[in-house]
């Protein structure tokens, strides 16, 4: 079944793994959508604040994001920059280890979690890897994150994920709403609105 549009915004609270919540506004544009957003937290004993700008095309691949990091380490800025082919820019500079990633994952967002369910258009059952631009929200670090979605089924309108993060010795089963937002991260956040 497919998505229905996205909503104006959405928002998250965080949980275990952090304290926090997360803010977004979805925005349809000619050439795909604008998501824009904010997560404020306390993580291990350190607050931060990230923001971000993501700019994905009609087929969900990420083309652009602007990150900005607030934290005890300082005020940082990455700006990431996709062809939609796979190829990417850090800050302006050719990111290789980066290549046949099409999505960006923010650590501190749950909301990042919609981009590959969208792109990928899975049937249930159906299983695709999703390598991604995964960006750490304390200092803004960019680095490769291998992960894996599968399609477990649809249930009351919601669609469920089975979700795996091998280099961080993680699954879970993610649950999604009609429009395609996660609703239920376990261990890292719940919808909120």
């Amino acid at each position: 079944m497919p998505f229905l549009p996205l909503p104006a915004s959405a928002a998250w609270v965080h949980q275990d793994a952090r304290a926090g919540f997360e803010v977004a506004y979805f925005r349809a544009l000619d050439d795909g959508h604008l998501l824009t957003g904010a997560t404020t937290a306390v993580e291990d004993g350190q607050p931060w604040i990230v923001d971000y700008e993501i700019r994905v095309d009609v087929g969900w691949r990420t083309r652009r994001a602007r990150v900005t990091g607030r934290s005890g380490t300082g005020l940082r800025t990455r700006l990431l920059e996709g062809d939609g082919g796979g190829r990417w820019r850090t800050d302006g500079e050719p990111a290789r280890h980066l290549d046949g990633c099409l999505d960006v994952d923010l650590e501190s967002s749950a909301m990042t979690n919609a981009l590959p369910v969208h792109r990928l258009a899975l049937t249930p059952g159906a299983t695709a890897q999703a390598p991604a631009v995964y960006v750490r929200a304390i200092d803004l670090s960019v680095e490769r994150l291998e992960q894996q979605y599968t399609r477990a089924g649809d249930q009351d309108g919601q669609q469920r994920f089975d979700y795996t993060a091998p280099v961080f010795d993680f699954s879970c089963r993610l649950t999604y709403d009609e429009a395609g937002l996660v609703l239920v991260y376990p261990g890292i956040a719940v919808r909120a609105f």
